[in-house]
C-alpha cells in the first residue's frame, strides 16, 4: 500500500480548508445579495419573487407565464398573482404572442427599469471597482467557476424539487 507524504497531506488539507472558505464565502455572498435585494424590494414596494420574476423577465423575455413559472421554480398559480400585481404596478406588460394569437407572452416595462437599475447601482459600482484588480484571465476564471456553481445549484434546486 502506497503511504501519502506528510507533503501530500498538507496539499490535501489545504485543498479542503480552501474549498471551505469559498463555499463560506459563497453562502456570505447568498446573504448579502438577499439582503440587498430584500431593500431593493422594500424601495420599490414589490413583494416576494415579484423582484426576482422581474429580474427574469427582464433578462429573458418576453416570456409565456408558464416558462416564468418553470423558470422560477414556482407554481403557475403563483406566477399569476406576481404577474397580476407586476402589471398593477406598471412593471410588466402582458401581450398576444405574435407566433401564437392565442398565447400571452410577459415582457418588462422598460421605462420602470431605470427604478431597479438605480438602486443597484452601488452594487454595480463596487463590482466594476473589483473586476478592475483581476486580469482577463482571472476574470474567464471566475466568470466560469460563477456559472457553474450557479448550474450546480440549479441542478441540486431540480433534484430536490423532484424528490
Amino acid at each position: 500500500m502506497e503511504s501519502i507524504s506528510p507533503a501530500g497531506r498538507g496539499a490535501a488539507r489545504n485543498r479542503r480548508r480552501l474549498s471551505r472558505a469559498i463555499r463560506e464565502s459563497l453562502r456570505e455572498m447568498s446573504m448579502q445579495i438577499s439582503l440587498l435585494n430584500h431593500q431593493v424590494r422594500g424601495h420599490l414596494e414589490l413583494k416576494g419573487a415579484d423582484l426576482e420574476c422581474l429580474d427574469l423577465i427582464q433578462r429573458h423575455g418576453p416570456l409565456s407565464p408558464s416558462e416564468l413559472a418553470r423558470r422560477a421554480g414556482l407554481h403557475a398559480a403563483t406566477v399569476t398573482g406576481i404577474l397580476d400585481r407586476l402589471e398593477r404596478g406598471g412593471w410588466i406588460s402582458r401581450e398576444r404572442d405574435p407566433s401564437d394569437r392565442r398565447a400571452v407572452v410577459v415582457q418588462a416595462a422598460r421605462a420602470r427599469l431605470a427604478e431597479v437599475l438605480h438602486l443597484y447601482a452601488g452594487m454595480n459600482s463596487a463590482m466594476d471597482q473589483i473586476c478592475a484588480g483581476y486580469a482577463d484571465h482571472e476574470l474567464e476564471l471566475l466568470a466560469d467557476f460563477l456559472r457553474r456553481t450557479a448550474d450546480a445549484g440549479a441542478a441540486a434546486a431540480q433534484q430536490l424539487a423532484e424528490s
